[in-house]
């Protein structure tokens, strides 16, 4: 295929405070006409600065870009005036960013938005721009788009506000498309449509794409070749089928193999130890060698070459070197091997007595004029002593508002919730957040901006008295970032130098630093990758069997929730739709909402994403919503009528049809 983009030797730094910091360092690739290239790798490997620096839009300074070239259309970007690189962005090459929110303005109307755009890169009036943006909102899924383009960002959900975002991309038909992170906050059906959104551009259009995500599901969905980064370099690269079956770097291998598969019955995720180095002095060897669980003498001395493995797959590994023996490679497969076997399998939990129990829960806001939006409407369910309750449903399911409710952070319009027992209202509040502590969705907005993370971890330890001596207090706060993948130097950084994987972290880190019995994790895992998703989880299992934690578990990566879960709710519009025990939700589903969710769920394997089989689409807006939580099996329970009930008691579950 014809080449649309060349990179050569592109190094990227930045000039900070405490140092140079490396982010990219000598990344080569090339992308080809009406091809699909996914970029995957953790937090800090340079992704993003890598995408923006196509783009020129890398500030300089505190930023310095060097490198031979990146050729786009036989000219050197890289050589390019501030006037030529204004004209190249979002003519010639745009840019989806990975929140929609941070992307649009919320002054501005969306139509406002789409067309300045398409007025800047082109001779056309404002009338036709307009139409054309309405044309854009419809080609990306935006029902009754000649209403909806008046409207402002607030009055969209976050899947159709990257819909929006998506529209003002292809504004002026980019040759490239760069996706940053697209679909990481959105839900699983939301997201299988901005994919399938992706592929259909890329089909009518010819349109090449960049698509940088952590997601390997949606890299086996999406993806014709895959570029593996760690630490500023690409450290494997080629077609997505051989990354997947025959990965050769031992990085990639730690990644697919900390991804949660549904048929899965092991408690324990395999996770990459450590965390990526520190690139203002990155290592003189493989970066990846003091984390990989079997290296070669030579990992530590000498940074490995790219070895061909096939004429379209490359890997920088030493392991690939003609002088590594085959008893070599058969030894780290041991090692492998083992480990895979050492895998924990899953014990019958013992759980002890009702800890939390919901009934009737409504919470309602009044939405001015006479509106009032019913987030919950009628949820019951209970939480046992020892047990991890999954959580499930689109945004704006009142996922997120129940699990505050448990908090305490808004008081119910209606219903009861008892905490051991008693009253959650009745009970004192600083006693209470001892008790019970939340991890937070949006990592950006729930850490004080002016506070070291040192200080933000330790806020509960100070309140409740948790140490007896600065010392003690710095070695439990250096501990708590060591157990969620952070160095303990980061500990005198403040919120705004880390990336949102990373602040994450430090969230998850100060829910557990007061030791609570419950903890409520709102989508704690949605900002991080996948070899640190594996940490999360294994550590949140372990505090569980040596602590006694119970978790109310609210995610939208629903194998992440099979893997963690005892049981599972499913919420639609406020209301519960469906509470089994975990396996057999997954196994057994059976209201049509269930089923679309299960359905879209991204497989880690290009074959399957390829042929596999989808839930028949079922409107379920007039099923289950309305009627009542009944016994279908035992423990399973759904929402229906009684006509629903033996319906589901004599077909099991709907059939499975071609997607």
């Amino acid at each position: 295929m014809d080449k649309i983009l060349s990179v050569k030797n592109l190094s990227v730094s930045f000039d900070t405070y405490a140092g140079v910091v490396q982010a990219v360092r000598n990344v080569s690739f090339d992308l080809d006409k009406g091809e699909t290239l996914a970029i995957v790798g953790e937090s800090g490997s340079g992704k993003s600065v890598m995408s923006k620096s196509l783009m020129g839009l890398i500030p300089q300074p505190p930023g310095k870009i060097d490198g031979e070239y990146i050729q786009y259309k036989n000219e050197n970007i890289l050589s390019f005036s501030k006037g030529k690189l204004r004209k190249l962005r979002g003519s010639e090459i745009s840019i989806v960013f990975q929140d929609p929110m941070t992307s649009l303005n919320p002054t501005m109307t969306v139509k406002n938005q789409i067309i300045e755009g398409i007025l800047t890169h082109n001779r056309i009036s404002k009338k036709k721009a307009v139409a054309r943006a309405i044309e854009l909102l419809g080609l990306v899924g935006i029902h009754e788009p000649e209403k909806r383009i008046n409207q402002y960002p607030h009055q969209f959900s976050g899947g159709m506000q990257q819909r929006v975002v998506i529209a003002m991309a292809l504004a002026c038909d980019p040759e490239i498309l760069i996706a940053d992170e697209p679909t990481t906050a959105l839900d699983v059906t939301v997201q299988a449509q901005v994919i399938d959104l992706f592929k259909k551009i890329q089909k009518e259009r010819g349109t090449s794409i960049v698509f940088i995500t952590h997601d390997l599901g949606v890299v086996a969905n999406i993806a014709d070749r895959v570029a593996v980064m760690y630490a500023g370099k690409i450290v494997e690269i080629g077609k997505v089928e051989e990354i997947f079956y025959n990965p050769s770097h031992p990085y990639t291998k730690g990644l697919l193999k900390a991804m949660p598969n549904l048929r899965d019955s092991n408690s324990r995720l395999m996770s990459i130890p450590g965390s990526p180095p520190n690139l203002m002095h990155p290592p003189a060897g493989d970066a990846f060698a003091l984390r990989n669980k079997a290296p070669l003498k030579i990992d530590f001395l000498y940074h490995p070459p790219m070895f061909k493995v096939t004429d379209t797959h490359e890997a920088a590994t030493w392991l690939l070197h003609e002088k590594v023996g085959q008893e070599v490679e058969n030894e780290i497969e041991d090692i492998l091997l083992t480990e895979e076997e050492e895998k924990e399998s899953v014990d019958q939990k013992v759980l002890g007595n009702k800890l939390l129990e919901v009934t009737d829960l409504k919470q309602h806001f009044n939405a001015g004029q006479n509106n009032e939006v019913r987030a919950v409407d009628g949820v019951s369910f209970e939480i046992y002593e020892g047990e991890t309750f999954g959580l499930v449903g689109e945004s704006g399911c009142g996922k997120s508002t129940t699990g505050r409710n448990l908090v305490n952070l808004y008081e119910a319009t209606g219903g009861e919730i008892y905490f051991k027992g008693e009253r959650l209202a009745k009970k004192n509040k600083v006693e209470l957040h001892k008790q019970i502590q939340m991890i937070f969705q949006d990592p950006y907005s729930s850490l004080n901006p002016r506070w070291t993370v040192a200080d933000i971890i330790a806020e509960g330890m100070d309140i409740h008295g948790l140490y007896k001596s600065e010392k003690e207090r710095r070695k439990k706060v250096e501990d708590l970032l060591e157990t969620v993948g952070l160095n303990p130097e980061h500990a005198t950084r403040y919120p705004h130098e880390f990336s949102g994987g990373q602040r994450q972290r430090i969230g998850i880190a100060r829910a557990l630093a007061v030791e609570p019995e419950f903890i409520v994790a709102d989508e704690p895992i949605s900002a991080l990758d996948v070899s640190i998703q594996a940490q999360v989880i294994n550590l949140l299992n372990k505090l569980q069997k040596e602590q006694g934690l119970t978790y109310l578990f609210i995610a939208h990566d629903l194998s992440m929730v099979k893997h963690i879960s005892d049981r599972v709710g499913v919420m639609y519009q406020g209301r519960m739709v469906e509470i089994a025990p975990s396996d057999e939700l997954y196994e057994n589903p059976l209201h049509p909402y269930t089923q679309s969710l299960l359905g879209a769920i991204p497989v880690p394997d290009p074959n399957s994403e390829k042929t596999r089989k989808k839930f028949k689409d079922v409107t379920w807006e007039k099923t289950g919503v309305e009627g009542e939580m009944r016994e279908v099996f035992p423990d399973h329970f759904v929402s229906c009528t009684e006509e629903e009930l033996e319906m589901y008691r004599k077909k099991g579950a709907f059939e499975l049809v071609d997607s």
